[in-house]
């Protein structure tokens, strides 16, 4: 193993056991809960070591400074600490790990920033706990409005203000103006590294996605005493927008996904009155994700009629076709002599390239597996993650 590597093994394994379940082997990380608080402490830690003044934005999201916060044209790099329920463990906080390790990189070969370099922890990226994705970085570029964040609530009826401890401050356009570029390292999610010799590629684009809210209400009552002829079954309408929105995918050559679900009264013995699945859509044109939720809606509501049942569809997130900035991400693949793919994953990245240059960075994953405990990669390649973030530092910074 590479020095390097073990540098990133050690400070890897800090924050390895945070969060991590152990029965599933995953982690259960959701923004502004015990374990993702205890990872900010180890960033602001980790800050302080180095000499990193760290600010926030009052949106949740921090920045650790590595020159003067206030000199400007400063390059932005970084992910977040959040999980999906269960989630891997290189998703998300692998680009902050990396950025610390960067920074060390460079400072050991002597190397000194002309232009200051922020190393950023956004809040909520996953939407796993308020359930709208990349919250933090919506908030801070004014494409979520704080008034509508703070009333975002979790299961337990929590809401955001309350869980960040005020309310959300909202678009910071003097702190974005801040910020050149924005550089995020992030594990790949999907297999296209896997059989090439390339442990790092350079990102293109990110597929059109969003999140869907289907409301179905219908009539509770007995299981055992309603005639099947009297039914008014919200689950039965779920269940059939759930293959259809398997099938629109497919027929499209897009994605759909409902990966969670909420029923009331949730009993064995009980017809439900109401049943909430969320649909999680993306394709590679806009066009096609319009045409793929435009038919599910509608063949739910069909369904829905002939059940008896009524629907209510709400669109809680959704980010346009992001292509990164040409320029730069040619930029990065030729300094790094990298592989360039497109990605079917939302990223923090995502909604700040409308704002300001932005590139991202992927680090080899052998099984392609994420948002879930089989998610990986190796020490080595997480060390060449780190050089070529080095690398990239150097270059816009140095």
């Amino acid at each position: 193993m590479t020095d390097l590597a073990e540098r990133f093994r050690a400070l890897w394994n800090e924050i390895a056991p945070v969060g991590r379940n152990a029965d599933s082997g995953g982690y259960l990380r959701y923004a502004l809960t015990e374990p993702e608080l205890r990872l900010r402490d180890w960033y602001r830690e980790q800050a302080r070591r180095r000499g990193l003044p760290v600010t926030e934005d009052g949106n949740g999201n921090l920045f650790a400074w590595w020159g003067d916060p206030e000199a400007g044209d400063a390059v932005l790099t970084g992910s977040h600490f959040d999980s999906v329920p269960h989630g891997g463990a290189y998703d998300g906080p692998l680009g902050i790990v990396s950025a610390f390790l960067a920074v060390d990189e460079l400072r050991a070969a002597g190397v000194t920033p002309v232009r200051p370099v922020a190393i950023g922890a956004f809040v909520e990226e996953e939407g796993a706990r308020f359930g709208v994705p990349c919250l933090g970085s919506r908030l801070l570029t004014g494409a979520l409005a704080p008034e509508r964040a703070a009333t975002l609530r979790d299961t337990d009826g929590i809401d955001f203000a309350t869980a960040l401890g005020h309310p959300p401050a909202g678009a910071r356009p003097e702190l974005l103006e801040r910020f050149r570029c924005f550089v995020e390292l992030h594990v790949e999610q999907g297999r296209a590294l896997a059989d090439t010799a390339a442990p790092v590629a350079v990102a293109s684009a990110i597929w059109p996605h969003g999140r869907w809210r289907f409301d179905v209400t219908g009539e509770g009552n007995h299981a055992g005493t309603t005639r099947m002829a009297d039914r008014r079954d919200p689950m039965l309408t779920y269940a059939f927008t759930v293959l259809a929105a398997n099938k629109e995918a497919r027929l499209r050559g897009a994605h759909a996904t409902v990966g969670r679900v909420s029923v009331e009264p949730n009993a064995t013995n009980a017809i439900p009155s109401r049943v909430t699945g969320w649909l999680d859509a993306r394709a590679a044109e806009p066009e096609t994700l319009a045409g793929l939720v435009d038919a599910v809606r509608d063949k739910a509501t069909e369904r829905a009629r002939r059940d008896g049942t009524s629907l209510t569809v709400t669109e809680e997130s959704a980010t346009p076709l992001v292509a990164f900035d040409g320029g730069l991400a040619d930029r990065l693949a030729a300094l790094l002599t990298a592989p360039v793919l497109p990605t079917g994953a939302g990223h923090d990245a995502g909604v700040l390239a409308a704002y300001l240059p932005t590139a991202m960075l992927f680090v080899r994953n052998p099984t392609g597996v994420s948002h879930s405990p089989a998610e990986s990669a190796t020490d080595e390649d997480c060390a060449a993650g780190v050089a070529a973030l080095a690398r990239v530092i150097e270059e816009l910074a140095c």
